[in-house]
């Protein structure tokens, strides 16, 4: 009696083993994580930026209001005052604005920008800031415009 051999035939891989598909997730973890290391920084070093350009854009809308009625706005007033006239005015007449053209903008972290007038940095010019970051008067990554650079 003759044996007869069946070819073998190879079976073909149908799809990746589970030490590959863990491979694969903890390489995009960790380019996941370096990516996230790098934008974090960037991005708060960004938003810094921008409440710093948003506090200087206040400059030249408070001059115009100043020239006009004659003083800047006091602190109850603050920077509402720029878009619509104040209701205990002196001379209401006098109020030529709006000074700016639209909303009084939010800092880049989504709080009202402070405002006093007399300030206390800066006795001659209002102060302008956001508390930052973290949400805090008070701390080192405060934003004013006593600490803005011309």
């Amino acid at each position: 009696m003759k044996k007869t051999t069946l070819p073998r035939r190879r079976t073909a891989r149908r799809g990746l083993t589970l030490i590959e598909v863990l491979l694969v997730l903890a390489i995009l973890v960790i380019i996941a994580s370096i990516t996230v290391v790098a934008v974090i920084p960037m991005q708060r070093s960004a938003y810094m930026r921008a409440a710093e350009t948003q506090i200087k854009a206040f400059k030249t809308p408070l001059q115009a209001y100043r020239i006009d009625v004659g003083t800047f706005p006091n602190t109850s007033q603050g920077l509402e005052a720029l878009r619509h006239p104040p209701s205990d005015l002196p001379s209401p007449a006098k109020w030529r604005g709006p000074y700016l053209e639209s909303p009084v903008p939010l800092d880049p972290w989504g709080n009202t920008y402070r405002y006093e007038y007399p300030g206390r940095y800066q006795q001659d010019w209002p102060d302008i800031w956001s508390y930052g970051p973290d949400g805090i008067d008070g701390t080192e990554d405060d934003i004013g415009n006593w600490h803005v650079e011309e």
